[in-house]
């Protein structure tokens, strides 16, 4: 199917008066900085806006809920608009995809390979380092001002997906528009210190025991670690805390790909993937019934954590092997 543009996209939402925006499950950086800068421009336009959520804030990105946060399912009884933001499909938010099918009309704006168009109106381009990107181009269309409050949100948005600017997805027109988010104010040293200096000890030792669990397949060009309940009772830490961890994997010399398996429940596995050159992970979390982009992909399996081990090493091999 065929995108439509910012022009339309920002028409229908000058219409809307009460509208909700939907981050993804276990929220990043992208998704909650795009969703906040969207947020205050909206209520900036004199609109009814909220961002609903299911799950908690990590502690890092505390800093970008500026009022707008919410898991209060009825706080707009009757949205006029619904804008998923950076989810690939309507399972990215489960608990809350009844609320936003309430609407008369919905929006998807996302940046992911593997998205279907499944919203009355769609944005989906792969080729976006951050769905940031997105949301800046958006409300340049709408010809909406940035404040230096929506310029560090979407700074956070583009920097975190980025890799701090080191993944492959990062771009000339990635950095253009970050140079344009200066000029909105922002501080990116402060914002920085948020995301990334902002650790409990706890982070650093679940950080540890994960790493200790590391195990190397096709000599060294595949690494799989985990992380079980027990580790995040025995450390304190939670489980978003294990943020990193993949990256981390991936970045030791001669690794091509990296999985870091999750215990979010008995039976119940998330995986994180990603590669540095070749493999497209994107494909294998396709396979699993997950999504993501060719470097950076995730799924969830439903087995054991020692069956989820097992096929993602299948999985790896198979892919490390064509190569």
């Amino acid at each position: 199917m065929k995108n439509n543009s910012f022009e339309e996209i920002g028409n229908i939402i000058r219409k809307a008066e009460k509208i909700l925006l939907f981050p993804h499950i276990n929220m990043d950086g992208d998704t909650l900085g795009s969703c906040a800068a969207l947020c205050r421009a909206l209520r900036n336009l004199g609109k009814e806006c909220y961002i609903l959520i299911e799950d908690h804030i990590p502690a890092n990105l505390a800093f970008l809920d500026r009022g707008y946060c919410t898991s209060d399912q009825n706080i707009v009884e009757k949205p006029d608009l619904s804008i998923c933001i950076d989810c690939g499909d309507a399972d990215r938010f489960i608990r809350r995809k009844e609320k936003f099918q309430q609407s008369p009309i919905t929006i998807c704006i996302d940046h992911h390979g593997t998205t279907e168009f499944y919203c009355d109106y769609n944005y989906v381009d792969s080729k976006a380092a951050a769905t940031g990107e997105l949301i800046f181009k958006l409300l340049r269309a709408m010809d909406l001002p940035l404040d230096r409050e929506m310029g560090g949100a979407i700074f956070a948005a583009i920097t975190t997906d980025t890799g701090n600017f080191q993944y492959s997805n990062t771009s000339k027109e990635t950095h253009e528009i970050t140079a344009a988010l200066y000029d909105t104010g922002i501080d990116s040293n402060e914002i920085s210190v948020e995301l990334y200096e902002n650790n409990r000890i706890e982070k650093l030792l679940i950080k540890n025991r994960a790493l200790n669990t590391l195990t190397t397949v096709c000599d060294g060009q595949g690494v799989i670690a985990y992380v079980t309940q027990e580790m995040l009772t025995e450390t304190g830490a939670l489980m978003d805390e294990t943020e990193g961890v993949v990256e981390e994997l991936r970045s030791i010399s001669n690794v091509e790909v990296a999985a870091f398996l999750k215990e979010a429940e008995a039976d119940k596995i998330k995986v994180s993937m990603r590669s540095k050159y070749k493999v497209n992970v994107a494909d294998i979390a396709y396979s699993l019934g997950g999504g993501g982009h060719e470097r950076a992909a995730g799924f969830t399996l439903y087995c054991s954590l020692t069956e989820a081990f097992d096929m993602i090493t299948e999985k790896m091999t198979d892919s490390l092997g064509k190569l």
